[in-house]
């Protein structure tokens, strides 16, 4: 019955979608890949909106409900049991009585769960711009394809459906941007810190500040012989420059200049959950990056943690899911990078102990490495630990909910309906894997 209900609204749903672009015929800007969707997303919505009428979701809208829904209207409040008649309603008023502050411009992020995925949020909304961030060597989700290709493969649709006259933004970083190049008929811009890159982040920077209790990062991108810095308060992880950099590329080609975009990045932040900076208890500070957790973006988090400067560094790391054959393996690499990045490694998860077992092995005391199966006693034993002066990296995938381990060692836990993912009452109420 759920799920015959589930297709009837997503039916409907789509419908209105599809009619609302057709009388409204706003731009759209499609963002894919498996690192730094909703970062990029929301980078690029900011850019744009510096000069245009721009809406992108404010939540994770990504899939056969999200992504319609973020078409029909900009929805902050997501619960309750009228949600959905809401959103039908509000897509039914605007057909029938012109919405005169409708947006110019769709910011859209299309998820990838399984194959096929794409072809049915493409028949919802084509852009004219693809944007694809990462796919990654080991990528979320892998266990439902034939590996790393088969997800290439989906989300290349997003770009491959683009007209002669479309922009296809590609990360020169990935392994499959060449892939991506020959797969669509648009004009090609790539982004990223690779020399070939059309628009090139240099000078890159993790900077925590002189009292320890935030953090930025600093770089400048570079395009056509021009260059601008970029300074981004309350995040670290060079996922922040990524999102600034696709941002730029997409401002570019609506015309704006470098400086004008830079200037819109200023007050640029990382959505909740992604590497963002956040003051913890005894003056310690944490790297909040529980929104989820694939192995590059995890290798990714745990190279931040490496490149800062802190009295000590602890790891909390949950487990990686959807990784199917290569769950092993994954984590196994994972853990021999902690022990690089971080003076003590919390593991927490039935998959996450490969972590724990492998830092041991490459090198990390076993005095300083900590496994556990429940979520709740892996943040009393943290409690205990933190000092002064420590730097605490916290990620896993979403089921883990690591953000709760967040919330535990905050200096002010009032603050976690604002600053960390999954706060609404419909999601406090859901158990995790392993609370």
């Amino acid at each position: 019955m759920k799920n015959f209900t589930l297709k009837i609204l997503s039916s409907i749903l789509k419908r209105l979608a599809r009619w609302t672009i057709a009388k409204y015929r706003p731009s759209i800007v499609g963002v894919t890949g498996n690192v730094g969707k909703t970062s990029t997303k929301t980078a690029v919505a900011r850019i744009l909106g510096a000069e245009r009428r721009v809406r992108t979701a404010s939540k994770n809208f990504n899939n056969e409900l999200g992504l319609p829904t973020t078409i029909i209207g900009d929805f902050k409040n997501t619960d309750g049991a009228f949600f959905w008649l809401k959103v039908i309603g509000k897509g039914i008023g605007q057909l029938i009585v012109k919405n005169s502050r409708y947006p110019e411009m769709l910011v859209l992020e299309y998820g990838v769960d399984r194959p096929n995925d794409m072809n049915y949020l493409l028949e919802v909304a084509r852009p004219e711009i693809g944007v694809i961030t990462a796919i990654g060597e080991t990528p979320v989700h892998v266990e439902f394809f034939d590996g790393p290709e088969g997800i290439a493969r989906e989300k290349s649709k997003l770009i491959a459906q683009l007209p002669s006259t479309g922009f296809a933004i590609l990360n020169a970083d990935d392994k499959h941007v060449e892939f991506f190049k020959e797969q669509t008929r648009g004009h090609v811009i790539t982004y990223g810190f690779a020399k070939g890159a059309d628009v090139r982040i240099t000078s890159f920077a993790n900077t925590i500040d002189r009292n320890g209790e935030n953090g930025f990062v600093s770089f400048k991108i570079n395009y056509g012989g021009s260059m601008v810095p970029v300074k981004i308060e309350g995040v670290l992880g060079k996922s922040a420059a990524y999102a600034g950099a696709a941002g730029a590329a997409t401002g570019l080609i609506f015309g704006m200049n470098l400086l004008k975009i830079a200037e819109s990045l200023r007050g640029y932040q990382n959505p909740p959950g992604r590497e963002t900076v956040i003051p913890g208890i005894r003056d310690s500070l944490i790297i909040d990056d529980s929104y989820n957790a694939s192995p590059q973006a995890t290798e990714e988090a745990l190279l931040t943690l490496k490149d800062i400067t802190a009295k000590r560094k602890i790891a909390v790391l949950g487990d990686m899911l959807e990784l199917g054959r290569y769950t092993m393996e994954a984590h196994q690499k994972i853990g021999k990078i902690a022990s690089q990045s971080a003076g003590i490694l919390i593991a927490v998860g039935s998959r996450a102990k490969f972590m724990a077992e492998e830092a041991v092995k490459a090198g990390m005391p076993k005095r300083n490495v900590f496994s556990f199966e429940n979520l709740g006693d892996a943040a009393q034993v943290l409690k205990t630990m933190v000092k002064k002066g420590d730097v605490i990296l916290v990620k896993g995938s979403q089921s883990v909910r690591t953000e709760k381990i967040t919330k535990d060692i905050m200096r002010d836990p009032m603050e976690a309906e604002k600053l960390l993912v999954r706060q609404s009452p419909v999601w406090l109420a859901k158990p995790g894997m392993y609370d």
